[in-house]
């Protein structure tokens, strides 16, 4: 619980007034910070578990827990466009891409979001998969994100196609989602990126045959890895 105190000084006259005036002033700037406590409180990653998985990670996944942390704590959740910004460039800068066999020595493998960090690096399904569960354990609601499989083009038109990952965010149901990726930093409505072709896509609630609406399955059925990142992001305080 927060402790409200203010010491100011005004002249002597109207110092009766001025009391009465200070007390509504504290009282208010109360109501705001602990408003802003019990949001901070429900909506962020538990941050006893985090900082006991990253410890038994390493330091880099203590520094980048601490880090992520201190940044979801200077924004106002409530502000979905400014968190989703600030959530894409903190993965963006701090992440260097790598494939999965230099990073890890396998072909594919997804890491929870403290052994991105903890690396340093990752690819291009790392990336969406640390946006996803820190931009989920602020607030934003599953049902406006979406992890999606895509097929990149690389290099322009003429260029060599890919499979890439990205995170999609919904202002709306039917809105046309604005596209976190880690090729760039800017993020762009999906009419802005031709480059990238839906294949499929999937969150904590459903499967979905590219970005559509029609229910194809349960992901925790069908994708073993995304069960397993399920549970180490759990593990690391990123889920309830």
């Amino acid at each position: 619980m927060f402790a409200c105190t203010a010491r100011l000084s005004v002249p002597r006259w109207h110092a009766v007034a001025w009391r009465a005036a200070r007390r509504r002033i504290v009282s208010a700037l109360c109501t705001v910070l602990l408003a802003a406590a019990m949001v901070w409180a429900t909506s962020a990653p538990d941050a006893q578990r985090m900082a006991r998985a990253a410890q038994a990670l390493g330091a880099q996944a203590v520094a980048g827990s601490q880090a992520l942390m201190m940044l979801l704590g200077s924004l106002d959740l409530t502000d979905e466009r400014r968190l989703l910004a600030e959530v894409n460039g903190f993965f963006n800068r701090r992440v260097v891409f790598q494939d999965d066999v230099d990073v890890w020595g396998v072909v594919d493998h997804w890491a929870s979001p403290l052994e991105t960090l903890n690396k340093g690096a990752g690819d291009c399904e790392d990336f969406a998969l640390a946006k996803y569960f820190s931009l989920l354990s602020a607030g934003v609601p599953a049902e406006r994100m979406r992890l999606v499989y895509v097929r990149a083009r690389i290099g322009g038109v003429n260029g060599v196609s890919q499979a890439h990952m990205v995170l999609a965010y919904y202002a709306e149901p039917s809105a046309e989602p604005l596209i976190l990726d880690n090729l760039i930093d800017d993020i762009r409505p999906a009419s802005r990126r031709p480059d990238l072709t839906p294949v499929f896509s999937f969150n904590t609630q459903g499967l979905w045959q590219g970005v559509g609406t029609t229910l194809a399955g349960d992901p925790t059925a069908r994708l073993s890895r995304w069960r397993d990142v399920l549970t180490k992001a759990r593990q690391e305080g990123f889920l309830p």
